[in-house]
């Protein structure tokens, strides 16, 4: 494994050359996706400034370019016009600035007055490396790329950490005022988030409080990347809580949860309905964001990172590693959110494959599954051993997911089994696997579960319980992979 030294991992991109030939050696790698956002080079964490804006989608992520390591961040733009056929743009965000100088960290995007705007932790540091996260701002320029503002729009406040980012940016229509919702840690090391108001987008912002969420005081050590939204007249609190163990979740530390309740912006109190759930079950799934501009009062459109902070993957060695999930409509039923793979997926599918027992690195899987228990052993060897398990027990209607007997491990002191509880009896699947993820959608969406997944050339087998019907679609490409810098 490299060891990066500070030098290396804040390097300055001067040019595009500077990482072509990192480019053409990644670019052939058994593990690069066909229908997920990846990094052209290097590094993606997670996703910023998700919108809808002039008849186009707008997705940021996290970008170090020079490997699979967290160093000096860059927002990479990419743009697609249906969510599911992906071009890469280019660089949005450098960290160009005195205020930015160490990168360009996570934010949001809003539209206004037929304008697009982001806002995003400019992450400065001192020369004894002092952090000062500053609030900035970016406006779309005419050429496509974002604009900054000469000046932030505020910086920290002193009486919380110095872990004070992630803005996230609302109208409120109500209140005649934006928002911005900021994850942040108090002093004693608890996690919240801290909330501005303005009437203005891009002047006049002042401290409006803390928000309150009753129930949640004590609730991990900071929270990152809150988001908030309103569907079918209920309000959506999203946020990622850090240092922190949780039931269920093996080792990890970093999770994605959800609120559902109502948002009261005159005392700045969320109060939930019901108490937190995952937004995924799975091992890698994190800093999830809700595309703002959906404009439908009954969905909302999310993405998160296919990975999570602090952990190592295999393709660490080719010097690249992450990947975006496949955009989710989110919507609310009973009390928690129903996750659907984007409409109009099922265009990528191409040849259905006969039942043979084999799968491929890019396809679609549907399962429509009888009563009882149930098996489907994913990436199995030829003789139908190994790979990745995922058992259903019907009496406690529990899925478990199991990936300790594929060839790669990974991250094995953080756990490689886990359980997605029902609520109902499991009756469906639709499985997507590209050549470094897999994401289950289980019982129309009712649960969802994300991982990396990194099989060989022989881990190409499946076998499924006798109650089930299979079917197995070929996926065609949708992202293009192209060097654009």
């Amino acid at each position: 494994m490299k060891e990066w030294t500070l030098e290396e991992r804040y390097r300055v991109l001067e040019s595009p050359e500077d990482i072509r030939g990192l480019y053409e050696r990644i670019r052939t790698s058994d593990y690069r996706q066909t229908y997920h956002v990846q990094p052209v080079t290097g590094l993606s964490s997670d996703p910023n400034g998700f919108t809808y804006h002039d008849g186009k989608w707008h997705l940021f992520y996290q970008w170090c370019p020079w490997g699979a390591v967290h160093g000096l961040k860059y927002w990479y733009h990419v743009t697609s016009p249906d969510l599911i056929s992906w071009d890469n743009a280019g660089v949005g965000l450098r960290p160009d600035k005195i205020y930015d100088n160490k990168g360009n960290h996570s934010g949001s995007a809003i539209c206004a007055n037929d304008e697009l705007y982001f806002f995003y932790t400019g992450n400065h540091r001192d020369e004894n490396w002092v952090r000062t996260p500053y609030t900035c701002a970016a406006k779309l320029g005419a050429d496509g790329k974002p604009e900054k503002l000469p000046e932030p729009l505020f910086g920290p406040r002193a009486d919380y950490s110095e872990h004070q980012r992630d803005p996230k940016v609302i109208y409120v229509p109500e209140k005649g005022k934006y928002y911005i919702f900021i994850g942040a840690q108090t002093l004693d090391e608890r996690g919240t988030v801290l909330i501005y108001e303005s009437e203005e987008l891009l002047k006049g912002w002042s401290f409006a409080g803390e928000l309150k969420v009753p129930g949640y005081e004590n609730f991990g050590g900071m929270w990152e990347c809150p988001c908030i939204e309103r569907i079918s007249g209920k309000d959506l609190l999203l946020f990622s809580p850090q240092y922190t163990k949780l039931p269920g979740r093996a080792e990890s530390t970093n999770h994605n949860v959800y609120l559902i309740g109502q948002m009261d912006f005159d005392t700045l109190t969320f109060t939930p309905e019901t108490d937190y759930r995952y937004l995924d079950f799975g091992f890698d799934y994190y800093a999830a964001q809700l595309a703002s501009n959906v404009e439908d009062p009954d969905k909302s459109i999310i993405i998160a990172w296919i990975g999570l902070p602090d952990n190592h993957y295999p393709t660490e060695p080719e010097e690249w590693e992450g990947s975006m999930t496949l955009p989710r409509e989110l919507r609310i039923k009973d009390g928690h959110l129903i996750q659907s793979p984007i409409t109009g997926i099922e265009e990528l599918r191409g040849e259905e494959i006969a039942p043979e027992g084999t799968i491929l690195p890019a396809c679609e899987i549907q399962v429509d599954i009888g009563e009882g228990d149930f098996d489907l052993n994913l990436y199995t060897k030829e003789d139908g051993t190994g790979g990745m398990t995922c058992h259903y027990d019907a009496e406690t209607k529990t899925c478990t997911i199991d990936r300790t007997g594929m060839e790669k491990r990974f991250n094995e002191k953080v756990g490689e089994v886990l359980s997605v509880p029902l609520e109902q009896p499991l009756y469906k699947m639709r499985i997507f696997i590209d050549h470094s993820s897999t994401e289950f959608f289980i019982n129309d969406g009712e649960a969802t579960f994300t991982t990396h997944s990194y099989p060989t050339k022989e881990e190409f087998g499946y076998t499924v319980s006798d109650n089930a019907q299979m079917k197995i679609w070929q996926m065609k490409a949708s992202v293009k992979d192209t060097f654009v810098i």
